[in-house]
């Protein structure tokens, strides 16, 4: 149904006022705003690819790079909600009725393509409505409080995720936990099928979204399931300067 994954729609959700780090999308690396380098590793996969925005100055950059745009409301809490009346937007000047959705961070813009047909080849199986990607960590690699950690079951849904890593190893010292369990660490990539994306932006915020403000809660605790893609290639988000920083010297060194 999606091998060549022209009934795949993927979304960039981009806003302007972030809250660390304002114009991110625009900023440059490697003579190209970050937004375009997000678009084009996306087109390398998806024919069908489109930049939600509630600001004019990044419309007129993707306008102006080629890319698709379109321009959304500003008071959508969660680029979720900006995903979906993206979507709609999408729908009523396209032929073509996608059957899974991708919402791709607009701040990844050394995005691995693997991540994306990771997530895309979860919708293989017919009841997957919503899918994410974990990365799989190794005993060399250090858990850091405040990224996002997550734990599935053995038909590989996630089951939790945390802004603290779990599961708790008391009887370890935390320095050493990545020894003795295979740690997941939670990679912002979903995919919706349509019916699921309109769903969970109609259900009211839940109680453990709240509390470790993490959307994707929301889902579980309405009982619904959220398939894990797993992968060994590794993210790099741009968040602070010092992410920015750091993304710009890996450009400069791998040529991109």
């Amino acid at each position: 149904m999606i091998g060549n994954h022209q009934n795949v729609l993927g979304i960039i959700p981009a806003r302007y006022n972030s809250s660390r780090l304002t114009g991110k999308p625009l900023l440059p690396i490697e003579n190209k705003p970050m937004i375009q380098h997000v678009f084009e590793k996306t087109k390398k996969i998806l024919e069908h690819v489109v930049v939600a925005t509630d600001d004019k100055r990044i419309f007129d950059c993707v306008n102006q790079f080629g890319g698709n745009v379109v321009m959304t409301k500003s008071e959508h809490q969660t680029g979720t909600d900006r995903c979906l009346e993206a979507f709609l937007i999408w729908t009523k000047n396209n032929v073509i009725n996608p059957s899974v959705i991708l919402n791709i961070q607009g701040d990844e813009p050394m995005l691995c393509e693997e991540h994306l047909l990771k997530v895309i080849d979860c919708f293989k199986d017919s009841s997957t409505t919503m899918a994410s990607l974990a990365l799989q960590l190794t005993k060399k690699d250090q858990l850091q409080p405040g990224m996002v950690y997550l734990t599935q079951d053995h038909s590989e849904n996630a089951l939790y995720f945390s802004r603290n890593p779990i599961p708790f190893l008391p009887e370890h010292e935390f320095k050493n936990w990545t020894q003795h369990h295979n740690y997941l660490q939670h990679i912002g990539l979903y995919g919706f099928t349509p019916k699921a994306l309109e769903r969970f932006c109609a259900l009211k915020k839940s109680q453990l979204e709240i509390k470790e403000n993490l959307e994707q809660l929301r889902w579980l605790e309405n009982g619904q399931k959220i398939r894990i893609a797993t992968t060994n290639q590794k993210t790099h988000p741009v968040d602070t300067l010092d992410d920015l920083t750091k993304v710009r010297a890996l450009f400069s060194s791998k040529g991109e």
